[in-house]
């Protein structure tokens, strides 16, 4: 995987085409998923499955008159600093709020790509052309609500949710929860088979301890150096890192200050009533946010909270 600031302009161009390419069939999927159910939404998403076609084709044009005609396959995997798209052909059957979100944040993710892609050319041609793509993607949130008056009715207009909840998801719900799953269900296993080894509640809350900071500090400098959030809207890495990372060390750390009781059976049913809460809290924001039905995150956090779970307690009475 390359570094975006290594990239050559004819790298840079060779990206910019590549995800064009991609924007544009992904539109066309969306076309083709909402025609029968959502008819005029569809034809919503062909008028800009059009746009990306012909910025598409001035790429290539501006590509040919520099470099040639060999354009080399750069896709967005190959480059650090992009959000891994779902596939859409797992995402079916296609639910309409959900996908205006993601073109939204498409559009996004394109735009910064533009103007960092603009920033660094040289070349006063392929500078100009950046330059009028990105202006050109800032338009279109204005462009999509023109087509959106002219092809949907009153009646069958569902509003996007606000631009700035979807980056607060990207840039805090997302780290934040993946911080809260590893720490309330990763620390199960050992602050329980600390507590039911020795019997002893101190030595159970050092271990919880000592395990909610350890996953604390592994999460966030993990998430601190995945990526830069420059292209993606997902903001600055060391502000998911510090998300992630305290969020982490909080979900172990829920379940281990009963631990601070001296009485070894009342701390551990305060600590199973807090783990219960925990796993029920990661459920809801799995199903507020992340758009996880509630009863698939329920099993899903429950399953493998519960796992862990035994896993310590048969460990710790063994």
């Amino acid at each position: 995987m390359k570094d975006f600031q290594s990239l050559t302009e004819k790298e840079i161009l060779a990206l910019a085409i590549s995800l064009e390419e991609e924007d544009e069939r992904v539109y066309s999927d969306y076309v083709e998923g909402l025609r029968e159910s959502f008819p005029s939404t569809a034809e919503v998403f062909e008028g800009m499955r059009k746009e990306e076609t012909i910025h598409r084709q001035r790429l290539i044009e501006l590509f040919r008159s520099k470099f040639g005609e060999h354009i080399p396959l750069i896709r967005r995997q190959d480059v650090k600093g992009f959000v891994v798209r779902q596939p859409l052909w797992l995402a079916q059957p296609l639910q309409l709020e959900k996908i205006r979100g993601q073109a939204s944040a498409m559009e996004l993710e394109t735009r910064r790509f533009y103007e960092r892609a603009a920033a660094r050319a040289e070349d006063a041609g392929i500078r100009q052309l950046l330059d009028d793509l990105a202006q050109q993607e800032r338009e279109h949130a204005n462009r999509a609500e023109e087509l959106e008056r002219e092809k949907l009715g009153p009646t069958e207009l569902e509003k996007e949710e606000d631009a700035n909840r979807r980056l607060f998801v990207l840039q805090i719900i997302q780290p934040g929860l993946a911080g809260l799953m590893d720490g309330s269900v990763s620390t199960l296993a050992p602050v329980f088979a600390a507590a039911f080894a020795t019997r002893n509640s101190w030595d159970a809350f050092a271990v919880g301890l000592a395990a909610s900071l350890g996953a604390g500090i592994s999460m966030g400098f993990a998430e601190a150096l995945s990526d830069d959030g420059s292209l993606t809207g997902r903001g600055r890495p060391l502000l998911r890192g510090i998300v992630e990372g305290l969020m982490t060390t909080v979900g172990g750390i829920g379940h281990t200050l009963p631990y601070l009781i001296h009485d070894f059976r009342v701390a551990t049913a305060i600590a199973v009533v807090v783990v219960v809460a925990e796993l029920a809290i990661i459920s809801w924001v799995r199903n507020k946010y992340m758009d996880t039905p509630p009863l698939t995150a329920a099993l899903q956090v429950g399953v493998g909270g519960a796992l862990v779970f035994a896993t310590g307690i048969l460990i710790g009475s063994s």
